[in-house]
């Protein structure tokens, strides 16, 4: 074959003799190149090879641009022999134009066998017969070349050009990793020669060569190479092969049973190929896989590597061992996260003999294209209605990151994986649930209903595909069974299946996320008021007459105790339905609790019921029950459609011992006129209530309405009221008063309360943190190519937008100002106040509240004036020096106290003593009013010792028996302990290391470390032990239950089918509800993820509520923060509580704290009815906000991967929350402050994050640094424009990847080991930048979500210290969940990091635990007073 000459350069003076050419003709700074070029060759710091591509790239580049088309020298096409014996001829075309067409000389050769997809071979190619058959490299014609993308005008040349690459195998030409083929030996023969050498063949060579054999005869390979026609060692599994691009391989072949990988008995052969298809075929029995290639004439399977390929190899080794890991793992896991994939994958060993040492976040990275379609082609081997491993939780972050195109390898079908990865199907999966026969049968017979329902109206209307993706517009395979059964298939059509091939991966992960991301911001939902009736009812025609005399006259009403309407006669308190205008409305139902005549006609009082179906059940309530709601209103008679049986259904005398038992779900017959109801239903906040008891005085019965009564107790608490007004002051303006009362509580002089943060300021304008932007503008953006992506102001976990706590002032006055008349105007009541200062008000700003107790206030004798109506509530503040007992003692004695030391003057700055009047208001002993109202005053009861001493000391709360279910290592029980209320005496976890944790903080708390479902099944059926003789709780023993049941196996589908049904169906949520059934605890929680209420459009929220419901408890559910409560965290969970009948359910807890705004919307919308917890405050709080200062400003340095388990402090604590978690037993040793040892890459990394608020991964400089283990990273190249983006300011490109100009990615622009990770502005358009990834923590702001695995690159990124290299520690961590230093965890540091992050806050549940201590000593002192008045009726009598 001629080789051609023309512009191929191969001597030295050859070379010299054409630049001097085209030198004159070039631009001053091009020649300037040329010359460095020169010296650099001759200096020997650059090889001859790279001296020739960088010239021509040089070249090609100046000469393109100056005549806009391309180099006059470069033929378009032309012929080479490529490679002979190791010399080596550079094909002039290769840096100018993609484009090019090569003629070879085509081998005959028989036809690929049909099982094998593969590129088309020459061999296939119609032009088999012609002996010159041209193909087209690389989809020519469509894609640009890299000249032609800079011929746009000629200002643009100063524009920086990407370095030039390789046209076939895609690597830079100036890479110092680009590695040549060093030449075969010289026995080696061709591949036909090779192919019938006696040592391999089977056969004799006749003149029809091996046609006459079916299949392509198979040989194995060792000390292989595979290279691209310019001899560039490439890898074959980077998408070249199915871009058409010729690799060949040499080797020693040797026959298909000889197992030795060495070179003896072997055939060395050279430029076999090129190769048409390369595939796997499962792991050989070991953790192996086997690899191979097919050429047009044979199939190779692959040994070992050749010395100088063995690097590449090892990539595509490491890949494929990395896939097996990634479905093994994630097919026992499905909930897996992404830092759990990633610890895995960290702490496995690669099996001996592969090629390198050990796996990290790259290798994973580096791979995640082929890893996701290795998962691919195993969710397709899979069963079809089993949930595809494509949607866990883990695999849709990674194909996020990693920037994957799904579909890819399925659509293509280019590379046959002949048996794909063997991988041993996990049968296990979890354990039926175990449930008592109430539980089951709510949710059997739900769904068998819905999910028919479902199946009707999924056809047609389910968006099968998105419809962009290579999957989706494939055709149909007509092979698989779903295209066996379509109609054009000749099928029946039935089963409406899409192809097989043409499963869309998109829409798969698509759905999962939107599962997960359920819209959080608040919608503004119009609240339905029922009380629009009054425009929808119909009135019919009837027949109205009194029955008796009235049995009352008030004015113009006269009231009766009967009525006839149509024959039937109707009394007060019967129920009746009234129609609907509309006829799809089901018949409004209600009860009459008066009946009268007036001006208006014959009239009735409706105190209406709601159905089931509108509260917040919807359609998984009992069709016939119904709540009472507060609504009523006054109706005509004739709205009456008939009467109805409205019956209450009381629990019975032995509900606690009633659970478990079969019972039939039907409460009454269906007769289509009888109802029940169980429950008082809140509209607002999803409460079910016992109804409320009402008693009813003779003369008031025929006209009492508890709606009204309850809507008007309402309506006066809102209304401050002043009383006793203190005559002695002459005063023309104004009327004083002793004491006022408001939201059922009194206020007298001297207490003081809380105001929303604009009631009044302060004189000292306060240095407060300015909004300053963080930005920098003269960023150099060569040096940081990514700042320009940090566009927002907004930090995530930043307190800048945290409102101010109350405002608190002691009240000096109350009073009314007179009217005209003289008479005062109670319609306003006013309060005298004195401003407390909090130590952030005063001019030493927010330093001086971080190491002040959160309590601490400054007496000050500013006064203000304000309305009462703005009163939040009531709090203590007294003078420490008048105090009884210690501040610490006082302090912890309760909420809402607080204390002062000093006196704070403004116009001077400076604390002094308090003033005498500021501390006579104490009233030592007096007893402050007592709150009257329900629900509101309650909690004053516990916090005040005056009442405690009033009170006789029998209202000690008892210790409830608890059983903790999925118990963690106890963040719930921690918190609940503190409070005094319960003792945790059993807990269920089945992990391991968390349960030993339990044990460890818990010791008399016996731990079963079983499937809950084995333990209750054992109790139901009668054991009193477990296997290991521990004692199982019995009915009656469990007076509290609380736990947070995993959502494993439907949190990831939006809608249900069959599978994800039955995996709901035996979901822990089921297992945990049944617990509740059978124990018939006195209060029940259950705590989740915040999209716990809105999985399945809330299906599992109302699932949830109506076995509650149906059990005979009141419950409720809301959303709190964890940051409202304590901790420097953002958290947001689901907690759902229950109370038995005759206990009192608890509300909310009030925030304690103020938290950023964002983080606090807490609302849920069901069924587009917006609810809300009951909290009242709403965002406000009675402290300031916790910081990450606050929470670990004391703890001692240490380094990346610190591991010592126990260390000194080192120092004292510095603010509140120090001394409170560090506890009161002084401990000297701190345990667990360890944290992570980060690869050598990812340390570099966080060397280089700056410490400014807000910095990750986008302030990092594009540079080369050398790492710890002595490897040096390399610059990420920019080679693509980015449509997006545009260029910097510099005319640098911004774009990695082809798809940054909207094309699909090539696989093979991935570049690795850069201190910028190239993931990040691959797919960094798509997600906001990937804000937060390698974020530090600052110091006044707050954690992001307590994860259970700290990656700078995890879901949650933010996990770098604010100014130490590394990422969180375990302690730290713990401080963030408000874990006291005392607590104990348990295993290596993964385990102790992920029973930190899966815990509950113990500053959350104590909170929660205050309000049922609140609820239980209510009861308590309702019994007592009951108690009292037998006693004295018993004193009376005797």
């Amino acid at each position: 074959m001629p080789s051609r000459t023309s512009l191929s350069l191969p001597k030295d003076d050859h070379v010299k003799e054409k630049l001097k050419l085209v030198q004159n003709f070039l631009h001053v700074d091009a020649q300037d190149q040329l010359t460095s070029l020169e010296e650099k060759m001759k200096s020997s710091e650059i090889s001859m090879e790279v001296y020739i591509s960088k010239v021509k790239a040089l070249l090609g580049k100046e000469l393109h641009l100056e005549n806009g088309s391309h180099v006059d020298g470069v033929e378009q096409n032309g012929k080479t022999n490529g490679l002979t014996n190791g010399s080596h001829k550079l094909e002039e075309a290769e840096d100018v134009s993609m484009d090019v067409l090569e003629e070879e000389e085509a081998v005959k050769s028989p036809t690929a066998p049909k099982g094998k997809v593969g590129r088309r071979s020459k061999a296939n190619s119609d032009a088999k017969k012609s002996p010159v058959s041209t193909r087209v490299t690389r989809n020519s014609g469509k894609q640009q070349s890299i000249m032609s993308m800079f011929s746009k005008s000629p200002e643009e040349k100063r524009l920086k050009t990407p370095p030039p690459k390789c046209q076939d195998c895609r690597q830079y030409l100036d890479d110092s990793d680009l590695k040549f083929f060093q030449g075969d030996p010289d026995n080696a023969l061709d591949e036909p020669e090779m192919l019938t050498d006696e040592r391999l063949s089977l056969f004799d060579s006749n003149e029809d060569g091996f046609e006459s054999y079916e299949d392509l005869p198979q040989h194995k390979i060792t000390n292989f190479s595979v290279y691209d026609k310019h001899g560039h060692l490439c890898p074959f599994d980077s998408g070249l092969i199915e871009k058409n691009v010729e690799l060949y391989f040499s080797s020693v072949v040797k026959p298909i049973y000889d197992d030795n990988p060495c070179l003896d008995g072997g055939v060395p052969a050279k430029k076999l190929g090129p190769i048409n298809a390369w595939w796997i075929t499962g792991f050989d029995g070991g953790e192996k896989a086997l690899i191979g290639f097919t050429t047009a004439f044979a199939d190779y399977i692959l040994m070992q590597p050749s010395e100088e390929y063995a690097p590449i190899f090892a990539l595509m080794q490491e890949k494929i061992y990395m896939s097996k890991i990634v479905v093994e793992f994630l097919q026992k896991n499905r909930e897996a996260t992404y830092e759990d994939l990633l610890n895995k994958i960290e702490t496995t060993v690669p099996p001996a003999g592969l090629n390198f040492n050990c796996f990290t976040e790259d290798t994973l990275l580096r791979h995640a294209q082929f890893v996701v379609e290795q998962v691919e082609s195993y969710d397709e081997a899979g069963d079809s209605d089993e949930q595809p491993i494509i949607v866990t939780p883990c695999m849709r972050d990674l194909i996020k990151l990693a920037g994957v195109t799904l579909g890819k390898r399925r659509a293509a079908r280019r590379q046959a994986i002949r048996h794909p990865t063997k991988i041993e199907k996990d049968s296990k999966g979890p354990t039926k649930a175990t449930t008592t026969k109430l539980v089951y049968q709510i949710f059997d017979t739900f769904f068998s209903d819905q999910i028919e329902q479902n199946d009707k109206e999924s056809t047609g209307v389910k968006r099968q595909r998105c419809g962009v993706c290579e999957v989706c517009q494939s055709p149909d395979c007509g092979k698989c069974a779903a295209c066996k059964d379509m109609i054009k298939f000749g099928g029946s059509g039935k089963s409406k299946q899409a192809c097989k091939q043409r499963r869309c991966p998109n829409l798969a992960v698509k759905e999962a996320e939107d599962d997960e991301n359920i819209e959080e911001e608040d919608v503004p939902v119009e609240k339905v008021k029922k009380v629009s009736h009054a425009k929808r009812k119909k009135q019919t025609q009837c027949n109205i007459t009194w029955i008796g005399e009235p049995v009352q006259t008030e004015g113009k009403r006269q009231y009766y105790s009967k009525v006839c309407v149509n024959d039937e006669v109707l009394e007060v308190g019967d129920c009746v339905s009234v129609s609907s205008e509309d006829p799809s409305i089901p018949l409004y139902l209600a009860r009459i609790t008066s009946l009268w005549e007036d001006s208006h006609g014959k009239m009735f009082h409706a105190h209406w019921f709601l159905r089931g179906i509108h509260t917040v059940l919807g359609e998984c309530s009992d069709p016939l029950e119904l709540v009472i709601v507060d609504e009523c209103e006054d109706m005509q008679l004739n709205y009456v459609q008939g009467q109805v049986n409205v019956t209450y259904k009381a629990p019975s005398n032995n509900w606690f011992m009633e659970g478990g038992l079969d019972v039939d779900l039907k409460v009454i017959e269906d007769d289509g006129k009888s109802f029940f109801y169980q429950f008082w239903y809140d509209t607002d906040f999803a409460r079910f209530e016992m109804p409320p008891k009402t008693s009813l005085s003779d003369d008031c019965k025929f006209k009492f309405c508890g709606s009204c009564v309850r809507t008007n107790e309402r309506k006066e608490q809102e209304q401050p009221r002043a009383f006793e007004s203190i005559t002695d002051e002459d005063d023309d303006s104004k009327v004083l008063y002793a004491l006022a009362c408001f939201k059922g509580e009194q206020f007298k002089v001297g207490d003081s309360v809380y105001l929303p943060p604009d009631a009044f300021s302060f004189s000292v304008k306060p240095a407060s943190p300015v909004k300053r932007s963080h930005r920098k503008d003269d960023v150099d953006e060569d040096l940081y190519p990514e700042y320009y992506r940090k566009s927002s102001d907004y930090i995530k976990g930043s307190n800048l937008d945290a409102p101010d706590p109350f405002r608190i002032g002691r009240i000096k006055e109350i009073f009314c100002h007179r009217r005209s008349n003289g008479k005062p105007d109670t319609s306003e009541v006013k309060l005298r106040l004195y401003k407390f200062y909090r130590p952030e008000n005063t001019h030493k700003g927010v330093k001086a509240s971080y190491h002040a107790d959160i309590n601490q206030l400054y007496w000050s004798d500013e006064e203000v004036t304000v309305d009462m109506i703005e009163v939040l509530g009531r709090c203590q503040v007294e003078y420490g020096e008048d105090l009884n007992e210690s501040v610490q003692e006082y302090s912890n004695g309760g909420l809402d106290r607080f204390y002062f030391l000093e006196a704070y003057n403004a116009k001077t700055k400076s604390f002094e003593d308090p003033p005498n009047h500021a501390r006579s208001a104490v009233h030592k002993g007096k007893g402050k009013g007592k709150g009257k109202g329900k629900g509101k005053g309650k909690a004053l009861a516990a916090q005040e010792p005056q009442d405690a001493q009033n009170e006789p000391q029998t209202l000690k709360v008892p210790k409830y028996r608890t059983l903790d279910v999925f118990s963690g290592c106890g963040g719930l029980s921690e918190g609940f302990h503190q409070t005094g209320i319960s003792e945790t005496l059993w807990a269920i976890e089945m992990w391991e290391p968390a349960a030993q944790a339990f044990r460890l903080n818990n010791p008399g708390s016996t731990v079963f470390t079983e499937d809950c479902n084995v333990l209750l099944k054992l109790v139901m059926s009668g054991e009193k032990t477990n296997s290991l003789g521990q004692k199982l709780p019995q009915k009656g023993d469990v007076e509290m239950l609380c736990g947070g049941p995993p959502c494993q196996g439907f949190s990831g589908m939006n809608r249900f089918n069959s599978r994800t049904y039955s995996a709901f169906k035996n979901s822990l949520v089921v297992s945990y509800l049944s617990y509740c059934d059978y124990y018939r605890p006195k209060f029940f929680l259950l705590e989740n993820v915040r999209n716990f209420v809105s999985f399945k459009s809330s299906m599992v929220l109302k699932l949830t509520l109506r076995c509650l419901v149906r059990m005979g408890y009141q419950c409720t559910f809301g959303v709190l923060q964890a940051g409202q409560y304590g901790v420097a965290q953002t958290r947001r969970r689901a907690i759902i509580l229950a109370a038995a009948p005759g206990e009192e359910l608890p509300r909310y807890p009030e925030p304690l704290h103020v938290f950023a705004p964002r983080a606090c919307s807490l609302s849920v919308v069901v069924d587009d009815k917006k609810y809300v917890s009951n909290v009242t405050r709403g965002n406000g709080g009675i402290y300031r906000t916790i910081t990450v200062r606050d929470t670990m400003s004391d703890l001692p340095e240490i380094r990346n991967g610190a591991s010592a388990l126990e260390i000194s402090y080192n120092g004292e604590p510095q603010s509140w929350f120090q001394r409170q978690i560090r506890g009161t037993q002084y401990q000297p040793i701190l345990r667990d402050h360890i944290c992570k040892d980060m690869s050598a890459l990812v340390e570099g990394r966080m060397r280089h994050i700056p410490l400014a608020p807000g910095s990750d991964w986008r302030d990092l400089p594009n540079i080369e640094i050398r790492l710890r283990d002595g490897t040096l990273t390399k610059k990420l190249r920019y080679t693509h424009s980015d449509k997006k983006n545009g260029r910097s300011g510099t005319g640098a490109l911004r774009g990695v990847c082809t798809c940054a100009g909207g094309k699909p990615c090539d696989p093979a622009d991935r570049q690795f080991n850069t201190l910028i990770p190239w993931c990040l502005p691959h797919t960094g358009n798509r997600h906001n930048h990937w804000a937060g990834l390698y974020g530090r923590l600052e110091w006044d702001g707050f954690f992001s979500t307590t994860v259970t695995n700290p990656e700078p690159m995890g879901k949650q990124g933010r996990v770098l210290h604010a100014e130490q290299h590394r990422v969180v520690s375990v302690r730290e961590c713990a401080r963030s969940q408000g874990f006291p230093d005392t607590y104990r965890f348990f295993g290596n540091i993964l385990d102790k990091h992920r029973q930190v992050g899966n815990a509950v806050p113990p500053p959350l549940s104590r909170a929660i635990g205050l309000e049922i201590k609140k609820c239980i000593m209510e009861r308590m002192k309702e019994e007592q007073a009951t108690e009292n008045i037998k006693q004295e009726k018993m004193d009376v009598s005797d």
